[in-house]
């Protein structure tokens, strides 16, 4: 007997709205799935703030949810909605405000995560489940959706459209031939955030050591602008502080420029990622196998497990996969020391892939 998943869909929904991270997590998936079904009409239903970095990717439709009012977003989305029928929609996104959204998607199948990981009650808004697996870096999941369908392909190919007045941006920032090191400070969880006087010593020593150029960036939020503030009065070296001074494609295009990023488990990550830009991720209070820069998960520090046992009074081994160890001073196990000899270990692996 057949199988729907046995057959191409000519139209398929994903359903990700948030957030930077994981809509970069998304996105391969949607690549593999144009590469296997290159007749397939895409529509991808996402978040007002991740629309400005993914939104004028020409080859798929975008559908734009203001999610600050949940039951707002999802009336103005039912009425883009009226008169469409896809045939399937990948439900990607594990919280009750996109499960309600997912009603008002008409769909043959609505495709979700399996009961164990599907929380917030996905499991109620799907129709079918992909495959149960344990363990999974967050995009490796994604990829279950693929794999429903029997396209077991990983094709990481992200090709974010940069426009050329972010290029331009972005060499002004960074000239050509100018090795340098990107600093984006914050995650949206201050618990995950390291402390200024760390940033500024590895900053000094990326300049005064390994002469590269620094350049600290991140959003218009008074957390990070004074974190970079305080970044750059702590350093004894001049370095580019152009937080707050960027649009999310412009900081793309930076990253995309940048020998290396140095940041916490946050968007800019995975945007550096997409742009093939090593990263040194600062891993203690997220598990860096689950969510770190798929990439570049040998260059995190990772001191999750010692969080674990210092913090939880067990190993990382033992927690549930999802838990995050959010809490105060967890980020202080990781010492700028740990992250110079990375840094130095990243060039030399560059210079040697040259």
């Amino acid at each position: 007997m057949s199988s729907p998943f046995d057959q191409r869909p000519e139209s398929v929904c994903i359903l990700r709205l948030s957030a930077i991270g994981d809509t970069c997590h998304v996105l391969p998936v949607v690549r593999t799935l144009q590469r296997a079904w290159p007749q397939t009409r895409f529509t991808w239903v996402i978040g007002r703030v991740e629309a400005k970095l993914l939104g004028h990717i020409p080859d798929i439709e975008f559908v734009v949810v203001d999610k600050g009012s949940t039951f707002g977003a999802r009336s103005k989305l039912g009425a883009a909605m009226r008169g469409r029928q896809f045939d399937v929609l990948m439900h990607m996104q594990l919280s009750l405000r996109a499960s309600l959204m997912s009603m008002v998607i008409p769909a043959k199948i609505k495709l979700g995560f399996d009961r164990r990981r599907a929380r917030e009650l996905q499991w109620l808004f799907t129709t079918n489940r992909i495959r149960p697996a344990q363990r999974q870096h967050v995009l490796d999941s994604l990829f279950g959706f693929a794999e429903k369908f029997g396209v077991y392909e990983k094709v990481l190919r992200w090709d974010i459209p940069i426009p050329d007045a972010a290029r331009a941006y972005a060499r002004r920032l960074i000239p050509d031939d100018v090795q340098t090191l990107v600093i984006s400070p914050c995650s949206s969880h201050v618990l995950r955030n390291w402390r200024a006087e760390y940033y500024a010593q590895v900053a000094d020593y990326a300049i005064g050591s390994l002469g590269l150029k620094v350049v600290i960036c991140g959003g218009r939020s008074e957390i990070e602008q004074r974190m970079g503030q305080e970044i750059q009065a702590r350093m004894k070296h001049a370095c580019e502080n152009a937080v707050g001074k960027d649009t999310l494609v412009e900081l793309l295009a930076t990253l995309e420029r940048a020998t290396v990023l140095l940041s916490p488990d946050s968007g800019p990550a995975h945007m550096a990622t997409a742009v093939g830009t090593p990263v040194v991720g600062l891993y203690a209070a997220t598990n860096p196998q689950r969510s770190g820069p798929y990439l570049s998960r040998q260059w995190c520090i990772d001191k999750y497990d010692l969080a674990a046992q210092r913090l939880m009074g067990r190993s990382a081994a033992e927690l549930p996969w999802t838990t995050k160890i959010e809490k105060p001073g967890v980020m202080d196990l990781i010492t700028p020391d740990e992250v110079n000899k990375k840094l130095h270990s990243v060039l030399i692996a560059l210079a040697r892939r040259r």
